[in-house]
């Protein structure tokens, strides 16, 4: 290569390697740094679903937990899991980088899942047999056995934590934006991303779940810890070509100091002239391969932190980038919101969805029986078959009349999978009022251990459909907050979509309770123990309801939501003052 040509080959959106040199893309990132970080997620998605798609089982059958109790401990659980992103955002971004705090969860995460495996094969330890019918029977669990399984769950979801926001942000970061080509790979990843997600659940759901049911918990769980080990040793394998970018601060101080400083400010004239608001040199963000955003008319209330009025101090005066970048961060604040709801209902395929299974017939052929979590897999399945559509078929057609390099936008994509959920929670209705007239048929009403005559594949519409709609909604979401955050806040964009999924968890919990306890009080449950006494089809029929005034409300935030630019903007504008400069020095 001659000199120049070195020099073109090097990234120009600031990511380094571990020691803090500039990278050349020729070496490191693209498709060859990803395909280590895509092959880590399909290994550890087998490994996180392995435990999570059959927790409820394990709790009912093991612990002897009720319904309410069983799908509350999961869901405040996988909560859990999906609300520490915000921490592991936070150092990744403030203190230690994307890479070192990974490293360091991954070790977290695989003690948690070492300590889970065996709290679930030592004798002692794990929870004592019952072969009883009524489970109100059994001997239940010790403080130390609840301690040791509850204990190593949430170390697991602290482990995740750390894992989560960064695998995804590490995968994207490979992808130098300023390169036209790379630019347009970028484009896919996400979808491919999720594509790899999917495919280790595929496994959990069928292979881990089978295991789980008719071997034993302690392979069952031993199989994902291994999993787990060999995902974390192939994305260590890729170390060599992996593109870093240097933390930037807390995004979390950033924001709070631009509120602070404009709530200090708010009786101060705004001025008009943009020489009177506060801006570092190009060359300050050059050095760190980053460009000064331009000011934006939204919430202009957040433009006087950047006011030149009153003292220097940091907390009274913020650049204008510091205040856009904020800006963006509450812009996407409604759009998270209207996530909460399908959320919850991604909640219902590990808890009520599989308690449905466990009441009907089960069997395929001869002695095979399908466990009810593995239904779970025609979630994932549908939603890989749905991706590849989406990618090569549905994207090449809208991109025709749209214009747009994705077929459609972020927000229209998400859209589609919100109507997806509203028709889901219908026919999952339609489906339960079904089952349960079946059981009332047969004088099975009453009866909590017999399976009802009806095949366990009655359930199938409603999960294919919900991989359906993942394959719109969890897509976007993912891509949309990572696309939206600001440069040097893209593990917070990113832990966003986890907080969406941790938020509706939560969400789902408290639902799930309280209907229960009102329900109780007023006749007859729609969540009891014995699921042919309950009325989970008006359950359901509520999920619909709340779906559609949630779409309704979806409308009102994407007609005021204004994108985001993009960063090679902010490039050509400068590329343009270059330009203008030296007309007027020639002149």
């Amino acid at each position: 290569m001659t000199v120049e040509e070195v020099g073109d080959d090097y990234t120009k959106d600031g990511t380094v390697d571990l020691r803090g040199n500039p990278v050349r893309r020729s070496i490191r990132g693209r498709w060859k740094a990803c395909s280590f970080v895509v092959v880590y997620e399909v290994f550890e998605r087998m490994a996180y679903y392995g435990i999570s798609s059959n927790l409820v089982i394990y709790m009912t059958t093991k612990l002897h937990q009720g319904t309410v109790k069983s799908s509350n401990n999961v869901t405040n659980w996988v909560g859990t899991s999906w609300l520490t992103p915000i921490l592991g955002a936070y150092v990744a971004d403030a203190h230690l980088g994307r890479y070192i705090t990974f490293v360091i969860s991954c070790a977290i995460y695989f003690s948690g899942m070492l300590v889970l495996t065996l709290s679930v094969s030592i004798p002692g330890i794990k929870p004592p047999e019952c072969s009883t019918a009524n489970a109100e029977d059994c001997k239940k669990a010790s403080v130390l056995q609840l301690a040791v399984f509850f204990g190593a769950l949430y170390t697991l979801a602290i482990g995740t934590g750390g894992t989560k926001p960064n695998i995804s942000t590490i995968g994207a970061d490979q992808f130098d934006v300023f390169d036209p080509k790379e630019k347009t790979q970028k484009l896919s990843f996400f979808n491919w991303w999720m594509f790899s997600i999917f495919f280790g659940t595929l496994f959990a759901n069928t292979v881990l779940v089978y295991v789980q049911d008719n071997v034993g918990w302690a392979l069952g769980y031993g199989l994902p810890t291994i999993g787990l080990a060999i995902s974390i040793s192939i994305f260590l394998m890729g170390t060599p070509f992996y593109r870093h970018k240097l933390p930037t601060g807390s995004p979390f101080t950033k924001m709070a100091r631009v509120i602070v400083a404009s709530l200090r400010k708010a009786k101060a004239p705004m001025a008009r002239d943009l020489a009177q608001f506060h801006e570092l040199p190009s060359l300050e963000y050059e050095r760190k391969g980053a460009f000064p955003i331009q000011p934006t008319p939204s919430l202009r209330f957040l433009d006087r932190a950047s006011l030149k009025s009153g003292t220097t101090h940091k907390w009274n005066l913020c650049t204008i980038t510091e205040v856009e970048e904020t800006k963006q961060m509450l812009r996407m604040l409604p759009v998270l919101f209207i996530t909460f709801v399908p959320s919850m209902m991604i909640a219902q395929i590990n808890t009520l969805f599989v308690k449905q299974g466990t009441t009907l017939d089960r069997k395929v052929t001869g002695n095979f029986s399908i466990p009810p979590a593995s239904l779970g897999g025609f979630v994932t399945l549908s939603m890989l078959i749905s991706i590849v559509i989406y990618d090569r078929v549905f994207v090449k057609l809208t991109r025709k009349f749209t214009g747009n390099p994705r077929g459609v936008t972020l927000l229209q994509r998400m859209g589609i999978g919100l109507i997806f959920h509203i028709v889901i929670m219908i026919v999952a209705s339609v489906t339960e009022r079904y089952r349960l007239n079946i059981a009332a048929e047969h004088g099975l009403t009453h009866q909590n251990k017999v399976e009802l005559p009806l095949t366990i594949f009655a359930l199938l519409p409603q999960f294919v459909l919900m991989g359906m709609a993942d394959s719109f909604l969890e897509v976007a979401k993912l891509e949309f907050f990572y696309d939206q955050a600001p440069e040097s806040m893209k593990s917070l964009g990113t832990s966003y979509s986890t907080t969406s999924l941790a938020v509706g968890n939560f969400m789902s919990s408290f639902l799930l309770s309280t209907v229960s306890e009102i329900t109780k009080k007023r006749g007859r449950g729609w969540i009891l123990n014995n699921l042919n006494e309950s009325r989970l089809d008006y359950y359901y029929l509520f999920f619909a309801a709340l779906n559609l005034v949630n779409f309704v409300l979806f409308l009102v935030v994407v007609k005021f939501y204004v994108y985001r630019a993009e960063v090679t903007d902010s490039a050509n504008v400068k590329e343009v003052e270059m330009k203008v400069n030296d007309v007027k020095e020639n002149e």
